[in-house]
């Protein structure tokens, strides 16, 4: 068909072997760049990371990193030691957990005996350690001493009722009943110099029962 056409319209659409080769490299290498940005371009999954589990920490070593130890080095609670007396079913030395109330100490003896009269008795006391619960009875002085008189022996602070504060020197029932309701908000007696702290007691009076009480 070529033949047949004219001389110089065949000139125009001779085309060089040289030129259709380089033509050909041009489109294959813009096909494969246009196939290389059509893949890379594709939407692709992700894989979302695996959970992590949390670290199980041992219930001991929990303990022993987050909890401090007891005051005095005791695998337990720190306790205090009272004496318990009186009308009560078990009468004996009692060990508590610091904190415990008179009612605690009442309960580890067995209870009070029926019919005893615990009107002087706070039961909402908190104890200290040492100190001495008597129930319906009155403390007994110690040897040497003279029974019903000044000289019968320290009286506990922590533990004397109205009645027994009633008849120290120059106590009177009002006033006892103050050292009663100042040892009820302070949760016991410390040292015999907080006597000072109770409405009514001057350094006079003070001088005059120290030597006759303790904490």
């Amino acid at each position: 068909m070529r033949e047949r056409l004219p001389v110089w319209l065949q000139a125009r659409c001779a085309v060089e072997p040289r030129t259709v080769a380089a033509v050909g490299v041009v489109l294959v290498a813009a096909v494969g760049f246009a196939g290389h940005q059509f893949w890379s371009a594709r939407p692709q999954g992700v894989t979302a990371p695996a959970p992590v589990a949390p670290a199980v920490v041992p219930a001991g070593a929990a303990a022993s990193a987050g909890t401090p130890a007891p005051e005095g080095g005791g695998a337990g609670p720190a306790r205090i030691v009272v004496d318990v007396g009186g009308k009560v079913r078990d009468p004996g030395v009692r060990r508590l957990p610091a904190g415990s109330r008179v009612e605690d100490a009442l309960a580890a003896a067995g209870g009070v005996r029926p019919g005893t009269d615990t009107t002087g008795l706070n039961r909402a006391r908190v104890l200290v350690d040492g100190e001495q619960v008597l129930v319906g009875v009155t403390a007994q002085p110690p040897p040497g001493g003279t029974p019903g008189g000044p000289a019968a022996g320290p009286l506990s602070l922590g533990s004397a009722t109205v009645e027994q504060l009633d008849g120290l020197p120059g106590v009177g029932p009002v006033l006892a009943q103050h050292i009663v309701d100042f040892r009820t908000a302070r949760g016991g007696f410390r040292s015999v110099e907080e006597l000072r702290q109770v409405n009514g007691i001057g350094e006079r009076r003070f001088a005059d029962l120290r030597k006759l009480v303790r904490p």
